[in-house]
């Protein structure tokens, strides 16, 4: 029987549905069908044996449908849509648009930026899936090396030199210590020493690699160590002066010019980080999904809006 329903349930018997309910006779629409009114009588009733269901009142002159009759349209009409719909996105994956492609995002790349680049690629209404993932250090490298991701954005420039790989830088991050005004280390001398700030917690990002060994960094030997699983956690946390930390500049300028953070010198060597977006070279060329994203960060203003457009940040 669930055969035998399969085989009825084709396209053409639910556009007969739909072309029956929208004209309202059997036959009108046996006329717009190109059909006589007596073979289309013969295929609504096989649909109706198959199912198992009345799908049209009979003790109407009009073609009334059932209650089942009118799920059955429902359905056919959402079927049809997506039959065509899948077709489409067939015919223009054929055209070398990627079926899906995969971006992973370290968290120090500003979201609001990436979002931005999301937008803009969905107008070109392209047949390919986009799938983010957000990572951290390592785990931005591995998800692209592993073939997790199709692009990685935010890979640390000494990840970002090996075959089969290619790798552009997208510009400088600066790392800036700051702190609750609240905080202990507010009142310490400047600059800070590693030794003083080894007695105050600090708040890390969780990398997120799983196979590769993870990075630590800015952890002191001995620090008590608050983890996180996000710029914007750490940026909670140190506002509330849970722990201190270095944190993107661009992230904690608006916070710093409110009062809610502050910036303290460190007796060490400035913290910057290059960042890197990178993707698997094979023989062939990207598909137009993958050279789309490309194109765009290959822009200067780009580059500069993934470093500095940190608004939104989502926990």
């Amino acid at each position: 029987m669930p055969q035998d329903r399969r085989h009825v349930l084709t396209p053409e018997a639910l556009q007969m549905m739909v072309t029956i309910a929208r004209t309202g006779s059997f036959a009108a629409a046996a006329r717009e069908l190109g059909k006589v009114p007596s073979a289309l009588t013969y295929s609504v009733r096989q649909l109706e044996d198959a199912l198992d269901v009345l799908l049209f009142d009979r003790s109407s002159r009009q073609a009334r449908l059932t209650a089942a009759g009118d799920e059955l349209l429902r359905e056919g009409r959402l079927l049809l849509q997506q039959m065509d719909a899948v077709a489409n996105r067939v015919k223009r994956v054929a055209s070398g648009w990627e079926a899906e492609l995969t971006i992973a995002v370290d968290k120090a790349i500003a979201p609001h930026a990436v979002f931005d680049l999301i937008e803009a690629f969905y107008t070109l209404s392209p047949p390919t899936r986009l799938r983010m993932r957000s990572e951290v250090l390592t785990g931005t490298w591995e998800a692209l090396v592993s073939g997790e991701a199709d692009l990685a954005i935010g890979v640390a420039a000494d990840r970002a030199a090996i075959p089969g790989i290619r790798a552009e830088a997208i510009g400088d991050i600066h790392f800036v210590l700051t702190v609750a005004p609240h905080h202990p280390l507010v009142q310490a001398p400047e600059p800070v020493s590693t030794t003083e700030l080894a007695r105050h917690r600090v708040v890390a990002v969780a990398d997120t690699a799983r196979g590769l060994e993870p990075t630590t960094v800015g952890i002191l030997p001995g620090q008590d160590v608050l983890t996180v699983p996000s710029m914007a956690a750490k940026l909670e946390a140190q506002l509330r002066g849970i722990g201190c930390g270095f944190l993107p500049e661009p992230i904690v300028r608006p916070h710093v010019a409110a009062g809610r953070l502050v910036c303290k010198q460190v007796d060490c060597p400035p913290r910057i980080a290059r960042p890197h977006y990178a993707w698997r070279q094979g023989d062939l060329p990207p598909g137009m999904a993958l050279s789309w994203w490309l194109h765009q960060l290959g822009s200067a203003t780009t580059r500069r809006a993934l470093l500095d457009l940190h608004e939104g940040l989502v926990l």
